[in-house]
């Protein structure tokens, strides 16, 4: 580990690097998001097949929320924001290893593989994922301090209606699109105002993605497994 945080602060700034993969543990400086942001319900999507390709997404190990510890802080500084107010964060995805952003690709070449088309692109051609910006061969959520979240009722548990499912890749997705419903508006809105007011900022492309505005690797790229079970080994 000390290895790896000496060859990082080598680096030149704006210079992107990946993370020894050889290592499994998870860096110093991440920390489950659960243990932090009490309340914080986790869904990760890539764990399961509940996602736009179909299938679990390699290395979604378990299904826990890794973050940067600043990044876990301002996510529970939202989670305060809501609770007054009856209403709490989901988590579907918190720090993405660059092997699952690698498995993505693969998914999105793949031009016969549609299976959840109807459920995530109806009106976008597979072949135009990358052009559109949907996909991408490098991904913030490696740098461990992007989020995608939503908003849900504490009492019911249910999700608030927020005009498209997670993962849709179309304009409706927009944040700010008006061809989603008033009510789905305003909880865009909700959820944009409470995000950004704890510190992070949003994707215009995606109501649900969020990064950190002070990110502690922004040119770095980790590609440890998803794992409750390996912590970080501060010896190596």
């Amino acid at each position: 580990m000390l290895a790896l945080l000496a060859g990082l602060a080598a680096l030149a700034p704006g210079t992107p690097a990946f993370a020894d993969t050889t290592n499994p543990a998870m860096p110093v400086g991440f920390v489950d998001a659960e243990t932090v942001a009490a309340g914080l319900v986790v869904d990760m999507r890539y764990y399961g097949a509940a996602n736009f390709v179909g299938r679990p997404i390699a290395g979604y190990d378990e299904p826990v929320c890794l973050l940067t510890s600043d990044a876990a802080t301002a996510l529970a500084r939202a989670q305060k924001h809501l609770q007054p107010l009856g209403l709490g964060l989901k988590a579907f995805d918190c720090y993405r290893p660059a092997r699952a952003v690698n498995d993505f690709v693969r998914w999105a070449k793949d031009l016969d593989d549609q299976i959840r088309k109807p459920l995530h692109y109806p009106d976008v051609p597979k072949s135009e994922l990358f052009q559109r910006g949907y996909i991408a061969t490098r991904s913030g959520h490696s740098r461990g301090s992007t989020v995608d979240v939503t908003i849900v009722d504490l009492v019911t548990g249910q999700e608030l209606d927020m005009g498209t499912v997670y993962d849709w890749f179309g304009p409706k997705a927009s944040p700010t699109a008006h061809i989603v419903s008033r009510s789905a508006r305003a909880h865009r809105l909700l959820l944009r105002l409470v995000m950004r007011d704890a510190g992070f900022q949003p994707y215009e492309q995606e109501w649900w993605h969020f990064t950190l505005n002070s990110e502690p690797y922004p040119d770095f790229y980790f590609d440890f497994p998803l794992r409750r079970s390996v912590t970080a080994d501060k010896d190596r």
